[in-house]
């Protein structure tokens, strides 16, 4: 088998000469993922595996298998050359879209998008060429995650909402400290992000048991995703990291998580909820134009009704919990300090969880430009007369802190500070002092955040130096970054005030 670096050389170099003729890192990652999973699955019908792998025969357009039609398999897809080739490879995506199970997932919604039979052969022939179940997970995973990262940087494909900066996920894990025979969900899963950070701390930080294992790989994690590409690479981002198996069922349900509580709870949420302040459904009216309407999720169990779409995945999320469940998700500042629905969201989960950190987050470390986001950690507690939370530290990264994408972007390491004061081994609040005025962490105390208007927590005390200190001031390309961020931000206020203004 080649070596690491020939292997990743050589799914790159496939993704550059398709980029070059308009075939995008996204439409490219797609096609991998169908070939890499038909790939798979013959090794895993084959020894040392034999597993008993069931592919159907091409169907026609009522999805009806034809008789003695060739197989949609990997062994037949190698067979064709040429327009035969396309032809097959057409007809295999929409007969296997409409199986069960991880097959059917995968498959869901499938198109081809290399319209070049001779670069389709080439694509398949590089993945023939290795062994793919032989090959560590380190390795399969380095080579996908690299290419859903490229994806996201793709400005145009709108892919970076549904990818979360790694380094960001790694700090989030590392405080919530996932344990063996646990289980994780994410009501947004994106690309899975979340599931393989977690899945990698508890492996290199536990001594594993078969049992513990067993359950690792095919009981931890549950997720939702409703974009249907989003959602096969993130199954075949979990499967690759050895998460899940080849012919079982999927983990990442397909249905929208706000619509209904399922029943089913967990005992941690890690979470990135997507951007965008509502949630909206696209539909055509009789004169045949589209139109955008609102969603409200009308729910028992949401503390209020709205359209925001962040406040009603905290509502959810908080719903998720087990009794002694803890959650960490990533949220806009909006959530801080939007009023009506808003306030009752924020004084009602005080009051049912242990709303114990805030972590400000610096703007220039999402795909998405102008997002200023905070992570929020907290509890959840039995049913009680009186408020369960009783602090809240709050830990600024933002004030004075610069970071782009590119030049500058965010690594574990500059989340270490805030990693080692959060740590609940190391007794979190016997370390964070309370007087530490001109620090990056402060104790706000539950009445004094009541007392606030609105119940705000929207709340930072660090002092601006580049307001104050010209000769401080950061890189020319971080300020223009940091200037088209504010500028972007401030268009999408505008469009959410209009949006408000248009309703009335």
């Amino acid at each position: 088998m080649s070596n690491e670096s020939s292997i990743i050389s050589k799914v790159w170099n496939f993704a550059n000469v398709l980029r070059d003729d308009g075939v995008g890192y996204g439409d490219y990652l797609e096609q991998l993922t169908y070939l890499l999973f038909l790939k798979m699955a013959d090794e895993f019908s084959k020894p040392p595996y034999n597993r008993s792998l069931t592919f159907p025969r091409l169907k026609d357009e009522k999805n009806r298998e034809i008789k003695n039609a060739d197989i949609c398999n990997w062994e037949t897809l190698c067979q064709k050359r040429g327009i035969e080739l396309e032809n097959f490879y057409n007809a295999l995506l929409r007969s296997l879209a409409t199986e069960k199970g991880m097959l059917g997932q995968i498959f869901v919604k499938s198109q081809n998008k290399i319209q070049d039979p001779a670069k389709l052969f080439k694509i398949i022939d590089m993945v023939d060429k290795e062994k793919w179940s032989m090959m560590g997970a380190d390795l399969k995973g380095k080579i996908y995650e690299g290419l859903l990262e490229k994806n996201a940087e793709d400005t145009k494909s709108g892919a970076g909402q549904y990818f979360t900066p790694r380094a960001l996920i790694k700090a989030m894990v590392e405080c919530v400290r996932p344990a063996p025979m646990k289980t994780i969900t994410d009501p947004a899963c994106g690309t899975g992000g979340f599931f393989l950070v977690a899945y990698d701390f508890i492996v290199k930080n536990r001594k594993l048991n078969k049992g513990q294992k067993e359950f690792l790989k095919n009981k931890t994690f549950h997720g939702n995703e409703i974009v249907a590409n989003t959602r096969r690479m993130c199954l075949m981002n979990m499967f690759l990291h050895n998460i899940g198996d080849i012919d079982g069922e999927s983990f990442i349900s397909s249905a929208d998580a706000l619509i209904a509580d399922e029943g089913e709870r967990f005992d941690y949420v890690l979470a990135n909820p997507p951007f965008g302040k509502k949630s909206s459904m696209t539909f055509t009216n009789e004169e045949g134009e589209q139109e955008k309407e609102d969603l409200v999720y009308n729910r028992q169990d949401f503390w209020a009704t709205t359209s925001n779409k962040q406040l009603n995945f905290l509502q959810h999320i908080r719903t998720l919990l087990k009794a002694t469940g803890k959650a960490a998700v990533v949220l806009p500042d909006n959530v801080l300090f939007e009023g009506g629905a808003g306030e009752t969201v924020r004084k009602e989960l005080l009051k049912t969880t242990d709303l114990h950190t805030l972590l400000r987050l610096p703007t220039g470390i999402f795909y998405k430009q102008g997002v200023k986001a905070n992570v929020l950690f907290f509890d959840n507690q039995k049913a009680s007369r009186d408020h369960w939370t009783k602090a809240v530290w709050v830990y600024d990264y933002r004030t004075n802190i610069h970071h782009t994408l590119k030049k500058k972007p965010l690594k574990l390491e500059d989340l270490r500070d805030f990693i080692t004061l959060y740590n609940p081994i190391n007794k979190r609040q016997a370390i964070w002092s309370e007087d530490n005025p001109e620090g990056r962490w402060r104790k706000f105390t539950y009445d004094e955040i009541i007392a606030r208007d609105k119940t705000n927590l929207d709340i930072f005390w660090l002092k601006d130096k580049s307001l104050a200190d010209l000769d401080n001031l950061p890189d020319p390309d971080i300020l223009a970054s940091e200037i088209i961020e504010n500028i972007e931000a401030g268009l999408e206020s505008f469009k959410e005030i209009m949006e408000t203004v248009n309703e009335k």
